[in-house]
């Protein structure tokens, strides 16, 4: 059996990596992939992005399901044309992807089947959100109401840096059209984690708990990023909060959904705000798996990835089971260096070569590649993107996770690379505390 993965990052190469693992699985090809999954047994890069000509090699080779990873593709509709041409594909249609592509769509939503989340206004005229800021008063977070590769969200302490915001978005345009709208949401204090399930459209299978770690540098300190590494499972998610988000939050997306009309298939993303009073309320959804959660989940996963996809494709998730390795996995992100704002490309990346040997003989750890790619002299590994490397392994606990994360990581080196040290941090001293 042929499959294709769609995308090019460290999510998608460990989707890729975990599905070829399958016995029932000849080949599966990463579109566009990077060097990670150029050089992984099992995978093969290709170079195409544009839908129809996707479509047109997945009936030539006969591939029997595709896999979407990022967001943009499910944004322009990939799973509705693929479903057109009559070919299996895993990812909501385009009314569904609106719980990302739109964050307005999705707060109306919530507050339609009455989904906890912050308390909002939405905005197209500068003066009257300027007004509601200077009534509100900051701590506030503004967010674009469209995709804006992760540089769409504000976190205002202070009522200038709300009001900045604002002019950056709506004013001066920065995010184009992605900041036509906005929405000003209330601050919740908290500790966020992510939960992220697969749907049929029907029942729904909970994936491992994780935590992402946005900010840049120690501490939750820096600028936002796109994640600078996750681990898995969350250890303060209890059983009793777990019931409470699968209860209050993802039963009513997925039914709420089909109440309108809207089957959704795929992975979910809730990302949730754990307040102090131990409820959940959801910051945002994602239509896709997350990165870097992905690759610690997936290393945890031992249930073979392509039978729980057929089961959400067929309508069957009711019937899956679904297994995971006891151990803790935790993954450290390699930037490049300027991350997030204006990443250095090109330079090259020494030590892989011999963990990447390694790793095929050992299931502890992998290294997945996202901002990677062959250098010109069709050898070298060289960067090629803001996040470069996500170094992922297990351990009994967070903390052993860690160091064998940091361990690894250690082996690695390329010019002016950025990496947090504390990756976990809030899980280790859980554990610790208990």
């Amino acid at each position: 059996m042929k499959l294709l993965v769609i995308g090019g990052g460290g999510r998608e190469h460990a989707l890729a990596w975990k599905l070829s693992r399958s016995p029932r699985v000849q080949k599966v090809y990463v579109a566009p992939g990077n060097a990670g999954t150029a050089l992984e047994s099992g995978l093969e890069n290709l170079a195409l992005t544009a839908i129809p000509e996707l479509i047109e090699f997945a009936q030539k080779e006969h591939i029997a399901i595709t896999v979407v990873g990022p967001e943009i593709p499910l944004a322009a509709g990939i799973v509705d044309a693929f479903q057109d041409a009559g070919l299996k594909i895993f990812g909501p249609i385009r009314k569904a992807a609106q719980l990302e592509t739109s964050k307005i769509f999705a707060k109306n939503f919530m507050q339609r089947h009455r989904i906890p989340t912050a308390a909002y206004a939405s905005f197209t005229d500068p003066s009257q959100a300027h007004a509601y800021i200077d009534q509100h008063g900051a701590p506030l977070v503004i967010k674009a109401d469209g995709l804006a590769a992760g540089k769409g969200v504000v976190v205002a302490q202070t009522i200038e840096q709300a009001h900045d915001a604002i002019n950056a978005m709506l004013v001066e345009k920065n995010l184009g059209g992605a900041g036509n709208e906005i929405v000003i949401e209330e601050y919740l204090p908290g500790i966020e984690v992510s939960f992220i399930v697969m749907s049929d459209g029907e029942h729904v299978v909970p994936l491992a708990t994780s935590q992402d770690h946005k900010r840049l540098q120690d501490g939750d300190l820096g600028p936002n990023t796109g994640g600078m590494g996750a681990y898995s499972p969350v250890p303060f998610v209890s059983p009793s909060l777990h019931a409470q988000i699968m209860r209050n939050i993802i039963d009513p997306v997925i039914q709420g959904l089909k109440e309108e009309g809207i089957r959704y298939t795929g992975f979910l993303y809730a990302g949730l705000m754990i307040t102090a009073d131990d409820q959940a309320k959801v910051l945002e959804f994602n239509c896709r798996m997350g990165d870097p959660e992905t690759e610690p989940i997936m290393l945890r996963l031992k249930t073979d990835l392509l039978t729980l996809i057929e089961h959400a494709i067929n309508g069957t998730l009711d019937k899956a089971e679904i297994e995971w390795d006891h151990r803790a996995a935790l993954g450290v992100v390699m930037a490049a260096q300027g991350y997030p704002e204006n990443p250095g490309k090109g330079d090259v990346i020494n030590g892989l070569t011999e963990l990447m040997a390694e790793q095929e003989h050992r299931d502890e750890f992998h290294i997945f590649h996202a901002g990677s790619s062959i250098g010109e002299d069709g050898k070298s590994i060289v960067t090629s993107g803001g996040r470069v490397l996500c170094v992922t392994a297990l351990g009994e606990n967070v903390k052993m996770a860690q160091q064998t994360a940091y361990r690894l990581m250690d082996k690695i080196h390329f010019e002016g690379y950025q990496a947090r040290h504390d990756i976990g941090h809030q899980g280790i001293h859980y554990q610790r505390k208990k």
